[in-house]
C-alpha cells in the first residue's frame, strides 16, 4: 500500500494521526487476508493444507480484533458506537443507527441492555481483547 493512506501532506499531520492512518491501513489488509484465506480454504481439498490456512485464518482474525480494539480505544465515539452495535442480540442495523446517535450525544444507545453471555466485554470500555499497554514503543 505504500503512503496511500495519507489523503493530507503527511508531514502536516500529527504522529497520533498518521499512527491512526498506520492502523486503519493494517485493518485494511488484515480484512483483505481473511477474505483471501476464506477463498483458499473454500477450495482446498489436502487436508493438511487446508488445516494450516485454517490456522492462518485465525492469526488473521485476531489481528484485526486488536487492531480495531486499538482504535476503538483511540477514537472513543468509535468505541462508544461498537459497545451499542457489536453481539447484541435484535436488528443490526437499528442497533447500529441508536448507537451512532447515543455517542453523537455522549450517552448510552436509548433502550440498550449490556450483552449478558461471557463471550462479550465486560462493560470495562475494552472489546475484550485485553490490554494493549507496552504493545507500543
Amino acid at each position: 500500500m505504500g503512503f496511500e493512506q495519507y489523503h493530507e501532506p503527511p508531514a502536516e499531520l500529527s504522529e497520533e494521526t498518521r499512527t491512526f492512518a498506520r492502523m486503519c491501513a493494517n485493518l485494511t489488509e488484515e480484512a483483505e487476508a481473511i477474505g483471501w484465506y476464506e477463498q483458499r480454504i473454500s477450495l482446498e481439498t489436502d487436508p493438511v493444507a487446508r488445516a494450516i490456512m485454517e490456522d492462518s485464518l485465525g492469526e488473521e482474525f485476531k489481528h484485526f480484533c486488536m487492531e480495531l480494539e486499538y482504535l476503538f480505544r483511540t477514537k472513543p465515539k468509535w468505541g462508544q458506537t461498537a459497545r451499542g452495535t457489536l453481539f447484541r442480540p435484535g436488528d443490526i442495523v437499528e442497533n447500529g443507527t441508536a448507537a451512532e446517535e447515543a455517542a453523537g450525544s455522549g450517552g448510552p444507545p436509548a433502550g440498550s441492555t449490556p450483552p449478558q453471555d461471557a463471550s462479550t466485554p465486560a462493560g470495562d470500555g475494552s472489546l475484550g481483547i485485553g490490554s494493549l499497554k507496552g504493545s507500543m514503543s
